[in-house]
């Protein structure tokens, strides 16, 4: 049953997804480890800053109750991290050519993820290293404010700011350009980062159309053919089935941002009703052991 509920969420997840990845396929980001030196000090910056305001987010949180120790380490550990929600800050970073210098430049949205982007997640890496913990201890400890929490991991720890950056290159190839996710895409991939941690979850990725389209069997020629004998094959690859459905609807020409929406409420409402079965079956259970416990008959001398 708990497969059966995850192919559910996972097909809803991919639905939703297809019509804002575009036709065209994204560029694979990789790292340009050349650019660390140039940006390593100002990473570290924005990392202290980072830090320290997803601590102060976790206190207001979880009021009036003490942040742990543990939660502090997490957030360490996940900060340089694109996969998990704590690093979503990297992604609204660009990295503009100043001169002889790179600047990180902090955008309004979040954009896409290439080769600046991992570049900036690398350098995150290599700033904190091993002492993720070290530094973790320090914010539970000192309860810094930022301009100490920076000079800890700055200056002391890391020596990530002791050295003057190097002038840039002037035969140094352009990043890209920062572009811009679109608000749908930005909240897909959260959904995706919060669901991939719950038990049994599967997995998950995101599909490009192109992706699909490329698939086995998906929507290329002989699909019409495959409809006409749907019944008979039951053994038809999943793909082939998931294309039938989305060209389906992508013909009655319906309302994605609709879609989009009815799909993360339904997933919402799955496991509310799952987590209310639960509480439930806990409630009756201790109903049913109370209720018992004071029918038993007590146990004393027998009068004569």
């Amino acid at each position: 049953m708990k497969g059966v509920f995850w192919v559910v969420i996972v097909s809803v997840v991919v639905a939703a997804w297809i019509p804002l990845s575009h036709c065209s396929k994204k560029p694979v980001g990789i790292a340009r480890k050349e650019d660390i030196p140039y940006i390593k000090c100002q990473v570290c910056e924005k990392l202290a800053k980072e830090l320290y305001q997803q601590v102060q987010k976790q206190k207001t949180e979880i009021a009036p109750k003490k942040i742990s120790e543990y939660q502090i380490i997490e957030i360490a550990e996940n900060v340089c991290n694109l996969k998990k929600v704590e690093a979503d800050w990297i992604l609204r970073i660009d990295i503009v050519e100043k001169g002889d210098r790179l600047e990180l430049v902090e955008q309004d949205s979040e954009g896409q993820c290439n080769s600046e982007c991992k570049t900036i997640e690398r350098a995150c890496q290599e700033v904190i290293g091993y002492s993720d913990t070290d530094v973790a201890e320090y914010l539970y400890s000192s309860k810094p404010d930022v301009d100490s929490l920076f000079n800890y991991l700055c200056r002391d720890l890391t020596k990530a700011c002791s050295i003057k950056p190097p002038p840039v290159p002037k035969d140094r190839t352009p990043g890209e350009a920062f572009v811009a996710k679109s608000s749908k895409e930005a909240e897909m991939e959260k959904l995706l980062k919060s669901m991939e941690g719950m038990p049994g979850a599967p997995g998950m990725k995101m599909y490009s159309r192109e992706d699909l389209m490329n698939m086995k069997n998906f929507g290329g020629e002989g699909a019409d053919d495959e409809d006409e004998d749907e019944d008979d094959d039951e053994d038809a690859s999943f793909p082939s089935k998931l294309g039938k459905v989305l060209k389906a609807k992508e013909s009655g020409k319906r309302d994605w941002k609709q879609m989009i929406k009815k799909g993360i409420e339904d997933t919402s409402m799955t496991l509310k009703k799952h987590a209310n079965t639960v509480t439930n079956r806990i409630q009756h259970w201790w109903k049913a052991k109370t209720t018992t416990s004071k029918k038993a008959p007590k146990t004393g001398k027998t009068e004569l």
